[in-house]
Formats: C-alpha cells, structure tokens, sequence
C-alpha cells in the first residue's frame, strides 16, 4: 500500500499556479519593452520549466511512498 503525500501536490499546484499568473503578467508588460518576442520567448521558457517541475512533483505525490 502506498501513501500520497499530499504537501507535494499541494506544492505541484502552487507552482503551476505561479507560473501561469507569471505569464500572464509579463503579456501585459511585454507590450512595453524593446523587444517584446525575445522576452515572451524567454518567459515561456522559464514558465515552461516550472510547468513541467510542478507536474512531476504531482505525479511524484500522487504515487506516494511505501507504508
């Protein structure tokens, strides 16, 4: 029997979180800056990252530890 750990779910889902209100964020200042593709470019990266970073710990909390 395993047992989720609920803390990194709960840490996996802020991050998302985060990471979306960060791109968010930065379309509305992109507009503004001096080269707006080489920004968005970079931000979806990093969003990208801590995307992926926050699934992986979900999965991780989900399958959970042996009891």
């Amino acid at each position: 029997m395993r047992r989720k750990n609920w803390r990194i779910v709960i840490v996996g889902v802020v991050l998302i979180l985060i990471a979306v209100a960060f791109y968010v964020f930065m379309l509305s200042i992109a507009p503004k800056s001096n080269d707006p593709a080489a920004l968005m470019q970079t931000v979806g990266t990093v969003a990208g990252v801590v995307g992926g970073l926050s699934v992986v710990l979900i999965i991780v909390g989900l399958m959970g530890r042996k009891v």
